[in-house]
Order: C-alpha cells, then structure tokens, then sequence
C-alpha cells in the first residue's frame, strides 16, 4: 500500500508541475497570476503545505525502514490526508479571496456556518463510521466465538 501511496504522490507532483508549466506556457496573463498568487500571494503558507504533504512527504517512502513502519505508515497518511486537504482549500479560497474587482479582494475568513458546515461532515462521516462499524463489525464475531472457553470446542466437550 505504500508503494502506492508513494507512485500516486509523485502523479500528483507531477500533475501540479504540468498546470503550473501550462499556465506559464499558455501566455494568458490571467491563469499566470492565478497561479503565482497561490504560491506567492497571501495564502502561500497553505499552497506550501499542500505541496509538501501531497509532493513531499510521500517521498520518504523510498525509505525501506519508513515503507516497513506501521508507526510511519500512519503518521505520513495523515500528513498525506492533511495535504488533500488543503488542496481544496487552496483551489476554493484562492479562488474566491480575488475576484473580478480589485475592491472586492479580501481575506477569507470563516463565519459560523463556514465552522457549523466543517464541523458538521466531520460528525456526519463518523456516525456513518460508527453505524457501518455497528451493522457490520470490524472483527468476525464468528472467529471470536471460537476463541472463547465458554464456546469453544474444548470447552464444550468437558461437559
């Protein structure tokens, strides 16, 4: 699985340097600045962690004591969910932060339904979690029921 998560990370470095090529390459000014403001504008610490988590941290898995790791599987795909992210904030705040007019460029900032609707997918993902996990459970309650003394066929043949 790491191997992967490791050939889909250098896709996706590949993807964001071929966008960023084309919009260079294009010549509409417009798309240039697009994209030069999501790594130099005022949101570029977030354009810089997506790149590092979705690009970068993948990377380490070339390490064979990294590839092996539990401990370090799970660290970095978090660092990789991190980066996803933040992908889609950069797509949609960069994206809304300047507009048309010059007078209407500001700063986004979250409002209550902004937190209230972020907050509300992350409690509705883990209900659908939990109720998934409660019809259908993680371990097989068929090979429980063997391993227990009270069911178990040993157990049942002392009687």
């Amino acid at each position: 699985m790491n191997v992967i998560i490791l050939l889909t990370g250098s896709l996706v470095g590949t993807a964001y340097i071929t966008e960023l090529f084309m919009a260079w390459y294009s010549g509409v000014e417009f798309e240039q600045y697009a994209f030069l403001n999501r790594a130099t504008g005022p949101y570029w610490w977030a354009y810089a962690i997506m790149m590092t988590c979705n690009v970068l941290t993948p990377q380490l898995y070339w390490i064979k004591s990294i590839r092996t790791s539990f401990v370090a599987t799970f660290i970095l795909s978090i660092f990789v969910n991190i980066g996803m992210w933040f992908e889609r904030f950069v797509i949609i705040v960069t994206s809304l932060h300047r507009d048309f007019l010059p007078t209407a460029w500001t700063m986004f900032s979250p409002s209550f339904i902004d937190i209230g609707i972020f907050l509300g997918t992350i409690g509705f993902f883990f209900t659908l979690f939990l109720l998934y996990a409660r019809t259908f459970p993680v371990i097989a309650q068929a090979e429980l029921k063997t391993i227990l003394k009270s069911s178990g066929s040993e157990h049942k043949n002392k009687k």
